[in-house]
């Protein structure tokens, strides 16, 4: 088995008509293109099927005519080094949501 090496994970939280303060495009594509730009070892976007934020008004899927915004995760993984790098990039582009930053083991395969 390969040696892990130490990474960190990078979750953003948003929601789903969170734009791109610069152009429009979805915010979550904007955090990804960005991400493959600075080549960081991967990130994925998740949509949830509920959830609330810091209004407390809970969006579901149960009720997609009636709901927007549905809740969004971003998962960006790489070396700390990497992703602090990537954090202004960050800060940037969310001006609502929620960051966690969590230390994990990275197994990298071919």
């Amino acid at each position: 088995m390969k040696a892990p090496e130490d990474g960190v994970l990078l979750r953003i939280f948003i929601g789903e008509n969170h734009r791109d303060p610069a152009d429009h495009r979805p915010l979550y594509e904007s955090l990804v293109r960005h991400a493959h730009e600075q080549q960081l070892a991967g990130a994925t976007v998740m949509r949830g099927q509920i959830g609330f934020g810091r209004h407390s008004r809970v969006h579901s899927a149960k009720f997609l005519e009636l709901s927007t915004g549905l809740p969004i995760v971003v998962e960006i993984i790489d070396t700390e080094a990497r992703v602090q790098a990537f954090l202004p990039v960050v800060e940037q582009l969310v001006t609502e949501g929620l960051v966690t930053l969590e230390t994990v083991q990275l197994t990298r395969y071919p």
